[in-house]
């Protein structure tokens, strides 16, 4: 329990930007994380920088952002707005949070396997490998508490939260090989003008364009799609889930967002339903962007980052740490410091996110650290906040959505604050 905890945004700039080098993510972080293997999260130094131009390659490909497009717009459509229609028409509750991680790893599977696994669809099928992110989750976050040969005992016995991490892991492989094994084999057998944009394939062509160290690339590429898919499903469903409570709580919010999509959007004004706007004219949903930001300002998906310096330090705010100090940066509690937002700090007001202008108003990210900050800032920020919005935006336009009366609501314990109940919900469709 040897740990320093910090919220203070000076000590964040200086561990996360000023004094990067000194801080990497350290053995005791792959030890906790050892079921991302090498993958980006756990990488550091050479690595690091190698999963970062891989995932970059990906990411600034100029047939990216239609993939993406594509992609959610498609899982809108035939998975979706389907299971929410169904479950307006029953009158049945539904599970908002379920739906989102549903969503959320569907589509971060085709994006980077070209893989739909269709957990999102009318009879919501069990996935092993969709439910086991919450598994890892949860365990991971106990091994940040538990002392390291208590929790080892337990996985070397095969007992406790190690047993579903155990189950975990092999279900995240039995997913994850087999596709690497088919795109090489297909790879293999077209030729180039026959080729495709593919996450996939475009991951394999930049790793071998920047490795030449890495021997297994099978298991560099397992690791590299773990990572993405963790970061894909979690992040964006939980901050989804929050989002609509706060909507739902905040019924002003509600109608300031649909007024915004009629007054924005030129689909809307021509009385079309389906694809309300693409990756560019999604930024002219200021307000829904400032909502987004508002709800990750106070339930920022990643609740906490692990560090560990290099060599002794003193932080700003005076205190001394020593080689491998268990560091958690507690970016939670910095969406509610008083210092940083205010007096209102625990109010949801996505007008402090709208500049006088009317555009959205930047904050600098050791204030705001929802994407983390520095060298380690989140590379699929972008990719994030145009899939809300079109999630969120086909939602509320075609939907009230009402909490169910006395569903408790509280955070899970885990690494990703989810709701540990879910968000249990009503739909009502709307007449326009």
């Amino acid at each position: 329990m040897h740990m320093v905890l910090t919220c203070d945004p000076a000590n964040i700039h200086y561990i996360l930007s000023k004094n990067f080098s000194n801080y990497p993510k350290g053995p005791e972080f792959r030890k906790i994380f050892d079921i991302l293997g090498d993958g980006i999260f756990n990488a550091d130094s050479q690595l690091w920088e190698t999963h970062r131009r891989v995932t970059l390659s990906l990411m600034h490909h100029p047939s990216f952002l239609k993939l993406l497009e594509v992609t959610v717009w498609d899982k809108v459509e035939k998975g979706l707005l389907p299971v929410l229609q169904n479950c307006a028409k029953t009158g049945s509750q539904l599970d908002l949070q379920d739906i989102f991680q549903r969503f959320a790893f569907d589509s971060i599977s085709k994006l980077v396997l070209d893989h739909d696994p269709g957990s999102l669809s009318l009879d919501l099928p069990n996935i092993p490998c969709e439910k086991a992110f919450n598994d890892l989750a949860l365990v991971l976050l106990h091994r940040h508490i538990l002392p390291e040969r208590y929790w080892k005992l337990q996985k070397w016995l095969g007992i406790g939260k190690e047993k579903k991490l155990s189950k975990a892991w092999d279900a995240f492989d039995q997913f994850i090989y087999p596709r690497i094994s088919l795109k090489q084999e297909k790879r293999s057998k077209m030729f180039d003008e026959e080729r495709r944009f593919v996450g996939l394939t475009t991951l394999m062509e930049a790793y071998e364009e920047t490795n030449n160290s890495i021997r297994d690339a099978k298991a560099f590429m397992r690791d590299n799609i773990l990572n993405l898919m963790f970061a894909g499903r979690d992040t964006t469903s939980t901050a989804l889930t929050w989002f609509f409570w706060l909507i739902a709580t905040n019924h002003w919010a509600e109608e300031k967002i649909l007024e915004e999509i009629a007054n924005e959007l030129d689909v809307v004004k021509q009385g079309q339903d389906s694809r309300l706007f693409n990756v560019q004219q999604s930024h002219k949903l200021v307000y829904l962007h400032a909502a987004l930001c508002e709800a990750l300002r106070l339930y920022p998906p990643v609740a906490l980052e692990h560090k560990a310096p290099v060599q002794a330090d003193i932080l700003p705010s005076g205190v001394r740490v020593e080689p491998n100090t268990k560091l958690i940066l507690f970016f939670y509690s910095m969406g509610r410091m008083e210092s940083l937002w205010g007096e209102d700090c625990l109010e949801f007001k996505p007008e402090r996110w709208i500049s006088e202008r009317g555009r959205v108003r930047h904050e600098p990210s050791f204030k705001f650290p929802a994407f983390n900050a520095g060298p380690r800032t989140c590379l699929g920020k972008e990719m994030a906040f145009v899939q809300m919005k079109m999630v969120a935006a086909s939602i509320i336009y075609n939907y009230h959505v009402r909490v169910v009366d006395g569903h408790p609501i509280s955070p899970s314990d885990s690494i990703i604050i989810q709701m540990k109940q879910g968000l249990m919900v009503r739909l009502f469709q709307r007449n326009r």
